[in-house]
């Protein structure tokens, strides 16, 4: 059993949630990772109201910044492959083997999107006009709800959270309630 309590990042902290619930392998049910904090509706409004507050700083972040940080955030995934593909595998039930192909691939597309981060914001088209181009102009739009399926925990929100971030929106992640692992304190969450 784990005294491990894995609680909710709202607004730059580690809050305890309003409940609780553990967080147990389902094949080894005695063996508990820990105890996941539960948002309230009020603490799930806190979280989407920090993210549009911090929204207007990020989205005027400069590429550099954003790569830097996505670039962190891969890192971090890709040098702890070994603890969070345990942490994975007992919390999920997938062979150590996948978790941890799970979390690799994770730690790339944080890398790969911290690269997207330099890329152009808009494409010029040539019209069926004669004499006419288009251009296409992509900004931010401010926040984006991410909510994880159970069975890729990481690698799905890392294809939605690293892209987000890299083109300006914040994010505001709930994972599954069978995997909430996944968004424990140090797993995908580093303070930028």
């Amino acid at each position: 059993m784990s005294d491990s309590v894995f609680r909710n990042y709202i607004g730059g902290e580690w809050v305890e949630g309003a409940t609780t619930a553990p967080d147990i392998n389902p094949s080894n049910l005695s063996d508990i990772i820990g105890q996941c904090a539960m948002a309230s509706e009020a603490q799930m409004q806190c979280a989407i109201q920090a993210a549009a507050d911090a929204f207007p700083k990020w989205r005027d972040t400069s590429p550099l910044l954003r790569f830097e940080a996505l670039d962190r955030i891969g890192s971090e995934l890709l040098a702890r492959v070994g603890e969070l593909g345990d942490l994975m595998a007992r919390e999920e039930g997938k062979t150590l083997a996948e978790a941890k192909a799970e979390v690799h691939r994770a730690g790339h597309l944080f890398k790969y999107f911290a690269s997207e981060a330099y890329r152009a914001n808009g494409e010029g088209y040539q019209s069926l006009r004669d004499g006419v181009t288009l251009r296409v102009e992509r900004e931010p739009i401010g926040v984006v709800g991410v909510i994880s399926p159970w069975n890729f925990p990481l690698v799905v929100p890392a294809w939605k959270i690293a892209p987000a971030l890299a083109y300006g929106n914040t994010v505001v992640f709930k994972p599954a309630e069978l995997v909430p692992g996944s968004a424990a304190p140090g797993v995908v969450a580093i303070k930028l």
